[in-house]
């Protein structure tokens, strides 16, 4: 089973290289320099929090049940994979997966919180996607308001009877959106129309984010259900050594 798990993360890493290495000067977030800087540090002080908390739940987990590091690794595979394929979508901005439901759904969100920053950071440090002053809002979007969305929809569908492939797919779809409704929100709070103010921006900016993104999550919300029984099928065992942390994939 673990062969199996370490060979399904080989294949995204490799598939992360050869899509992140590919030059592209529209593939980032919000990029480096792009939002003023009292609105950068409102996100950093808003996801920092979320962080700690996630980084003190990771290290505890580490401690009572390190057979977890090749789940932990399979979710970061993960995200590296589905977010660095990029769409270029609003000035300043791309549309791509984000892959952040499947840990959430594995771990929990806030330790989510933690994976999706170190995808963040990577991107922004080595392939220029992304930035350091912009780290706290690309990191409050994609890696604590989606995973929260993914966790908390998840709980509600099981909760409604909803069979498990059908949450997960609306999970890690819904995750997706919300990390670009987010984001629409935050270009909007920057830069708000001078007619119509936050609200007219943000309608702008999420309809263009709309006719890529759309279709990205459909897209994510499908390959996780198929991550998901490829878990289920060769890595039970692993999957059981989580059940004592809630709902995920039981």
């Amino acid at each position: 089973m673990k062969k199996s798990l370490f060979l399904f993360v080989s294949v995204c890493l490799t598939v992360y290289i050869l899509f992140a290495l590919s030059p592209s000067v529209y593939a980032m977030h919000i990029m480096e320099g792009f939002l003023p800087w009292q609105w950068a540090l409102v996100w950093w002080l808003l996801f920092l929090p979320f962080f700690f908390i996630g980084l003190r739940t990771m290290t505890r987990l580490m401690k009572q049940k390190p057979e977890a590091k090749l789940l932990l690794a399979l979710a970061t595979a993960f995200t590296f994979v589905l977010s660095a394929l990029k769409i270029p979508s609003v000035t300043g901005s791309s549309s791509h997966p984000t892959g952040t439901g499947f840990g959430a759904l594995l771990f929990g969100p806030f330790m989510m919180t933690v994976i999706g920053t170190a995808v963040l950071l990577f991107q922004a440090l080595l392939l220029a996607h992304g930035g350091l002053t912009t780290l706290g809002a690309n990191a409050f979007s994609m890696a604590v308001v989606g995973p929260f969305v993914a966790y908390g929809l998840f709980v509600l569908c099981k909760k409604c009877g909803i069979s498990l492939r059908m949450s997960v797919f609306l999970a890690a779809m819904m995750a997706n959106l919300a990390t670009y409704v987010m984001t629409s929100f935050q270009l909007a709070l920057a830069f708000p129309d001078v007619t119509s103010g936050v609200w007219g921006a943000f309608l702008k900016f999420a309809s263009i984010f709309a006719v890529t993104q759309l279709p990205l999550a459909i897209t994510e919300g499908l390959l996780t259900v198929v991550v998901w029984n490829f878990l289920h099928t060769y890595s039970k065992r692993e999957l059981d050594l989580l059940e004592e942390r809630g709902v995920f994939f039981k």
